[in-house]
């Protein structure tokens, strides 16, 4: 039986390879992001790629009205979900906190928090009414430790961590598998997105060490998601071998 994965943020990092790593094992794709041009070129690609059925759907995840618009009209073929992939999330700035910027923090929190509870909220039950399931909650070492000049980011995955404990709680009588994978330095756009387009910023944070790349993080998804049944990675940090915790890295500059 050909199983549904739903992967949020899916328009590029994390989220495209995981698209690309699912669609390689002819599971059926449920992919969203905001950016419309993206999507449809990703959904295009992999339909014609691996031979899959994909379903785009074009929203931004901080919006519960599109959330509950997309999710909760899914055709009857698409409403069984094996699993959620909640990917979408994003850092803006680096500033310490007494020089933060509302509009960045409201972002950071409305995304990385507030979207993974709306479509959880969404995706949850359907799973808990055909008795299985596997969320897994993309976090990071910044949900585990804090650094300088990240509080509201660290703070928005330290949320992530404890849903991903509390889901995995409520959740636990139906069936119903929770992973928590937490990476490092992950050379994505993520650093792009935090400095707003300065590609020169971004580029020092990755300079004298090999990042994790999507893939690697992809691979690790698929992973979790494709042990069997009894088993379950409530917890996962990978980290670059460079790095030691959020602020230490060996760099050979």
């Amino acid at each position: 039986m050909t199983k549904t994965a739903l992967i949020t943020g899916s328009t590029s990092g994390i989220g495209r390879a995981t698209a690309e790593r699912f669609a390689q094992a002819q599971y059926k794709l449920i992919l969203t992001g905001r950016r419309k041009d993206l999507l449809t070129a990703l959904a295009d690609s992999l339909k014609v790629k691996y031979h899959i059925d994909v379903l785009p759907l074009c929203f931004d995840v901080r919006y519960s009205d599109a959330v509950k618009h997309n999710l909760e009209t899914l055709p009857a073929n698409w409403k069984t979900i094996d699993i959620l992939v909640n990917n979408a999330g994003l850092a803006v700035g680096l500033e310490p906190i007494q020089d933060g910027v509302i509009d960045d923090w409201e972002r950071m929190l409305d995304t990385n928090i507030k979207g993974l509870l709306y479509v959880s909220r969404v995706i949850a039950p359907l799973m808990k009414a055909q008795g299985y399931g596997h969320i897994i909650n993309i976090g990071s070492i910044a949900g585990k430790q804090v650094y300088p000049n990240g509080a509201v980011y660290c703070a928005s995955k330290h949320a992530v961590d404890a849903l991903s404990q509390g889901l995995r709680l409520d959740l636990l009588p139906y069936g119903i598998r929770v992973t928590q994978i937490c990476p490092g330095a992950v050379e994505t756009e993520f650093s792009i997105v935090r400095f707003k387009g300065d590609q020169q910023k971004a580029d020092t944070v990755y300079k004298g060490f090999t990042p994790l790349t999507g893939v690697d993080i992809a691979d690790t998804i698929f992973y979790c998601a494709n042990l069997p049944k009894h088993v379950n990675i409530n917890d996962l940090i990978i980290m670059p071998t460079a790095q030691a915790s959020t602020s230490v890295y060996h760099k050979e500059l």
